[in-house]
């Protein structure tokens, strides 16, 4: 019998438009773990999720969404937008996660961050990139990426634009596709890149399918969460990054 709370609470900030994150969150849930969710504004649900919106995000004022859920004591928060902190580069999303947690007093994880961290742990250095964004912001991932020493060998990207919400209706077994044409021999793993996009659903068929390790925004953000909150187990079905022991 799996228990709701009483060992951590990760307190989550989610973008106003985003669907997914949430259920991920649910499902990836670890045992004894309680979830609380504040909704973050700072771009227009009516305009292309492009690098000026997603960069508008990042630039967000926290202020009131992090004064909200510090009223739940987490002890861990997780900044729940990828690209919006892609768009403005490695040093600014290192300084959110510091600021945050300066301002918050909880341990802090970024979704990029987050990806970083992942791949660092897995010691992977050539990747398949794929992610429902348009174009620039691809172009923005990527050279986040090679600034930490990850270089991506393939990418694939949607047809067409997605608005706020084609990016969450995706279905899983089209994320299951974007992630196959992302794949490469060279790939020691896939990256799908956004918090929104139903990643979670398809990790383990995709990773059974490419023989080797596949890394999504709300995956490895909560084996980071985990980390930081002592918890030292595993979680099955959910890809091999959970699956690897906490350290």
């Amino acid at each position: 019998m799996t228990t709701s709370r009483g060992r951590a609470r990760f307190g989550v900030l989610v973008p106003f438009t985003n669907t997914n994150l949430e259920p991920d969150m649910g499902l990836l849930r670890p045992d004894g773990v309680s979830l609380h969710f504040a909704r973050l504004g700072g771009y227009d649900r009516d305009e292309i999720p492009d690098s000026e919106q997603m960069h508008g995000l990042g630039a967000a004022n926290l202020s009131e969404p992090l004064r909200l859920l510090q009223g739940v004591n987490p002890d861990v928060i997780l900044y729940g937008c990828t690209s919006a902190t892609l768009t403005h580069g490695l040093s600014f999303d290192r300084e959110l996660a510091k600021q945050i947690k300066q301002d918050s007093g909880a341990q802090t994880v970024t979704a990029a961050g987050a990806l970083v961290h992942a791949l660092q742990t897995l010691k992977v250095k050539r990747i398949g990139f794929a992610s429902p964004y348009v174009p620039a912001i691809n172009d923005m991932a990527i050279a986040f990426l090679e600034e930490t020493g990850v270089k991506a060998v393939r990418r694939s990207e949607v047809s067409g634009t997605l608005d706020n919400y084609g990016q969450g209706e995706l279905t899983p077994d089209a994320v299951y596709e974007l992630g196959r044409a992302a794949d490469h021999p060279e790939a020691e793993a896939v990256v799908l890149s956004c918090t929104d996009m139903r990643s979670v659903e398809i990790i383990a068929r995709l990773e059974a399918k490419l023989g080797k390790p596949v890394i999504t925004s709300n995956q490895a953000m909560v084996f980071q969460a985990m980390q930081l909150a002592g918890l030292g187990e595993t979680l099955s079905g959910f890809g091999r990054l959970l699956e690897a022991k906490p350290t």
